[in-house]
């Protein structure tokens, strides 16, 4: 297999196309005399979500490397986009089991596809197809690579050693450097495996000179936003990590009526969690400050309309995507001091890091972002955008990873 010089030209490819150039493919007599890598990645299922989204990324890059993109999952919604980027997708319906028998069936299944298939990376991205992925890529002698997306729990010995299927990559990504630290400590994985690669975001999607008005004025009209109200929004799944209730105790103490707020998130199933939320508004006279909004399917628009964006999780997350999308629009951001908030926001620069769960500190949080004037608000502006297309795009974190599958290659050549 005549690979190597393929492989450090597309490398290389993976920078050009941050700059916005486009690489050339291998047809006609070129490719009869080598073939393109294979990148067999594997998760769950295709469904909504930030893994999900990062395996699209990926494979999209791959094949505008002119590398060949497969990804095996149990399918769903995001299959379409898989498949318009022009990867491969292969329905393996119980990925997610954790039965021993099934991921033993998985394991056969897997190293077929990965022979009819030439891979020469299988890359998993969660647990239970990590196992049958691990094995796979062992019989067939293939490389192995993993992603921790998050820092899993370890309350006992059946969760660690679930777990550490994933530390056993050739290569050990990590979404984030408190994920890496992480992987280091609970893990034992050395430098020579690790590679913090963080979450990107689209950088032409958030965007504020993508946004049109129209979009802007949709959303405001939609949600029954006022002229000239100051506007804070925490986007977010309803469940109790993120922090709703610590919020609207903030707004409480902030001591402000001129201001709305806007809780966006579907109840996905938790209803009872929206009553109750619904009952604390109540409690606190809140009820025209606090505004309940389903999922919105805009988010580059809907952070247009927002003063200030809040992250008020009461646990660490591994990276902090909302972080991310809010200050490539450049908004300002008050984040709980914890976790990926800490690599996302510049404390001072680009937002707030506030003590987790705390209502006084996010309240004061909120009233020094509110409380900016029009200079001060562009100088954030450019800070935060500045700090997200350094480190946060798209281009940087596929740029990164297919640079982990090429040298791995290269190393068994």
């Amino acid at each position: 297999m005549v690979v190597d010089t393929q492989i450090e030209n597309s490398a290389d490819t993976s920078a050009d196309n941050a700059a916005g150039t486009q690489p050339d493919h291998t047809t006609g007599e070129q490719a009869r005399e080598t073939r393109p890598p294979v990148v067999l990645q594997i998760l769950p299922s295709m469904h909504s979500g930030g893994v999900e989204r990062g395996t699209v990324e990926i494979a999209a890059a791959l094949v505008n490397a002119g590398w060949v993109a497969v990804v095996a999952s149990a399918g769903g919604s995001m299959v379409t986009g898989l498949e318009r980027c022009g990867a491969a997708h292969i329905t393996v319906p119980s990925l997610a089991s954790k039965n021993p028998i099934v991921i033993r069936r998985n394991i056969a299944r897997l190293a077929e596809i990965i022979q009819a298939h030439n891979v020469d990376v299988v890359h998993a991205r969660s647990r239970a197809p990590a196992w049958s992925a691990y094995y796979a890529a062992q019989q067939t002698g293939r490389h192995f690579v993993t992603t921790f997306h998050s820092a899993y729990g370890r309350s006992n010995f059946i969760k660690r050693r679930y777990n550490a299927i994933m530390a056993r990559g050739e290569t050990v990504i990590a979404n984030s450097d408190f994920i890496g630290d992480h992987v280091r400590t609970y893990y034992g994985v050395g430098e020579d495996r690790l590679r913090v690669i963080h979450r990107g975001i689209d950088s032409h999607y958030f965007d504020p000179a993508h946004v049109s008005a129209e979009r802007v004025i949709k959303l405001a009209t939609d949600w029954r936003i006022p002229d000239g109200v100051p506007v804070v929004m925490m986007p977010g799944r309803p469940t109790r990590r993120k922090g709703h209730t610590v919020l609207i105790e903030s707004l409480a103490e902030l001591g402000r009526d001129d201001v709305l707020c806007l809780l966006i998130g579907g109840t996905d199933g938790r209803a009872a969690y929206r009553r109750e939320l619904e009952k604390l508004v109540t409690r606190l006279n809140l009820e025209g400050v606090v505004r309940f909004a389903d999922n919105c399917n805009d988010m580059a628009a809907a952070y247009m309309l927002a003063d200030v964006v809040v992250t008020p999780s009461l646990l660490p997350e591994a990276f902090g995507r909302v972080a991310a999308e809010a200050q490539a629009m450049g908004r300002p951001v008050v984040a709980t001091d914890h976790g990926g908030a800490r690599e996302t926001v510049i404390d001072g620069e680009t937002g707030w890091l506030v003590r987790p769960g705390d209502a006084g500190s996010l309240a004061r949080g909120l009233k020094r972002a509110l409380d900016l004037n029009t200079a001060e608000r562009e100088d954030l502006a450019a800070a935060a955008r500045a700090h997200v297309a350094e480190k946060f795009t798209v281009e940087r974190m596929t740029g990164l990873t297919l640079q982990v599958y090429a040298d791995l290659i290269l190393s068994g050549q």
